[in-house]
């Protein structure tokens, strides 16, 4: 039987118009490098621009990682009593694009309206870096941020990890390693639109093949860049593809959002609920009509400001308890 797609939400359907002049669903390994470069064209934030006329204080650091450093981005708000909750955050991009200044422009909202110091970490990059460089990054510097809090303004014992797309699903990745590592203690995980199962087989990532944002095609090709020929089969690891986990009790109370118009819908929808199963706390939003980071790429509209404002209650709540 043919799936039927789902339809985008109408204003987003308008901005999707205009972006897939720039952004296309499909990319493939062959088309790569060409993005890549593509994407060099746009300058990176200085950390001026990132400081925000001085509401934030803007520093860089290196954790020991497992095979050189890893560089960490450090974003707090200026003249802030100490200390403050602490949000680990992991960039998206498919696991082969992007840096610890993509996408963090909602974080540092939140970090001056609720007070947190933000952590973003400038991980290695597949194919050239396969599993587990980029997951072994991150924990290397949650780590590192956890021990060295205090000089950071920090509260460890406020840490929670945060994540878009390919940042989700090494955001629950973290969540996992550190409960069987006995690593830092997290108070939370927010994975946005979270890239989680390798297997690439669900009804939305067939239903929305060639639209949108990050289709099928795509996925399958940042997957087999992260695992190659173990991609989809019987022995990967959960610390790359958190949806492989067995086990889900004891983490972490969870944000998860998605929108339904997008290929990680349903592995999203699933591992919220496998985590309710598994006696856990899981807030779930499935935005009608979105499609894969709309509220990165449609920031003005309706739907994306309803999801930022239903991410900053859930941490004004979490963080007050």
């Amino acid at each position: 039987m043919t799936t039927l797609p789902v339809p985008f939400d109408p204003e987003l359907a308008a901005a999707l118009a205009v972006l897939t002049q720039y952004v296309q669903p499909t990319i493939t390994l062959e088309t790569l490098d060409a993005l890549r470069d593509a994407r060099t064209v746009l300058p990176a934030a200085t950390n001026e621009e990132l400081a925000r006329d001085g509401a934030l204080t803007i520093s860089e650091h290196v954790a020991p990682g497992p095979d050189g450093d890893v560089p960490l981005l450090v974003c707090r708000p200026s003249g802030a009593a100490t200390p403050l909750p602490v949000v680990y955050y992991m960039h998206g991009g498919g696991m082969m694009f992007g840096d610890a200044r993509a996408g963090i422009d909602e974080l540092l909202d939140f970090a001056l309206e609720l007070g947190l110091v933000l952590v973003s970490v400038d991980y290695r990059l597949a194919p050239e870096h396969p599993h587990p460089a980029p997951v072994e990054d991150c924990y290397a510097g949650l780590v590192w941020t956890a021990e060295h809090a205090a000089e950071l303004g920090a509260d460890a014992a406020r840490l929670l990890v945060a994540g878009s797309s390919a940042g989700g699903g090494l955001a629950a990745a973290l969540a996992l390693m550190a409960r069987d590592r006995g690593g830092p203690a997290l108070v939370g995980q927010l994975l946005m639109c979270s890239m989680l199962d390798d297997r690439n087989d669900t009804t939305s990532a067939v239903q929305m093949a060639g639209l949108g944002v990050w289709d099928r095609t795509s996925n399958e090709t940042g997957w087999t860049a992260l695992l190659g020929e173990a991609r989809g089969g019987p022995d990967v690891s959960p610390y790359a593809a958190p949806a492989r986990a067995t086990d889900l009790s004891g983490l972490p109370p969870a944000f998860i959002d998605v929108g339904s118009a997008e290929t990680f819908r349903d592995e999203d929808v699933a591992y919220a609920s496998r985590l309710w199963q598994a006696g856990g706390q899981a807030e779930l939003h499935v935005w009608p009509g979105g499609f894969h980071g709309f509220d990165l790429m449609a920031p003005q509209a309706v739907l994306s400001q309803e999801a930022r404002e239903a991410r900053l209650r859930w941490l004004r709540r979490l963080l007050a308890g």
